[in-house]
């Protein structure tokens, strides 16, 4: 009980953790994709960033995407420089734990990124997703141009009245614009790659609502 009231919630700037310069290592490859993890990234690439709840499976939803150029995970929305995993889930660095999807906006748009997030994960929670507790567990769309602000905060709206109607509470996705992004450690990297953890579990999936915008599907 008292860890999870501190992690209800969020530190103020001058409460949260310190962190460090050092940016965290990570591989140079994506595992699955097979193309970079940090950059440089194409011609008229795009970069978005969407938190879930826990970022292993998210992840997973991205990358199986036709025209996504590479995923990775690391956290956002917080305070801490470069923050590790045990500051993240502390609820001393305010951060959330997200995924970074790089994708190439003439295969693939962003409003089919929206319906993906919006219908494989349960926005109306707060502070956690499903049994994972925690401010780093929150649903959080952090956007990194003027036009994705206005298309999150535009599929929100169209998909309100759609979660009312399927009888769930107020959409507490938190939106704004993408300040720092920090890439977790490597071992989280496509934690569900064939080659890593391909029984992990992953609680993602169809939430059984239909966000009216983009038109993409997921299998996985």
């Amino acid at each position: 009980m008292f860890l999870r009231r501190i992690k209800a919630d969020l530190p103020t700037p001058d409460q949260a953790l310190p962190g460090r310069p050092i940016a965290m290592p990570v591989s140079d490859r994506h595992e699955v994709l097979g193309t970079p993890l940090r950059g440089p990234w194409p011609a008229g690439a795009r970069v978005a960033v969407f938190g879930m709840g826990c970022f292993w499976g998210a992840e997973r939803l991205f990358w199986t995407l036709p025209g996504v150029i590479s995923t990775s995970v690391g956290y956002a929305g917080g305070y801490t420089r470069n923050p590790t995993y045990e500051e993240v889930c502390s609820g001393g660095t305010a951060h959330a734990e997200v995924v970074q999807v790089v994708y190439d906006p003439s295969k693939i748009g962003y409003e089919d990124l929206l319906k993906v997030f919006w219908e494989n994960h349960d926005p109306t929670q707060g502070m956690r997703q499903g049994n994972d507790v925690g401010t780093q567990y929150r649903s959080t769309i952090y956007t990194t141009t003027d036009e994705q602000l206005a298309a999150a905060t535009a599929s929100r709206d169209a998909f309100a009245p759609i979660v009312a109607a399927a009888g769930h509470g107020e959409i507490t996705t938190e939106i704004g614009r993408l300040g720092d992004y920090y890439y977790a450690e490597d071992y989280h990297q496509q934690y569900l790659a064939p080659t890593k953890n391909p029984n992990g579990y992953c609680n993602h999936g169809p939430n059984g609502m239909t966000c009216p915008v983009g038109v993409a599907r997921t299998g996985a």
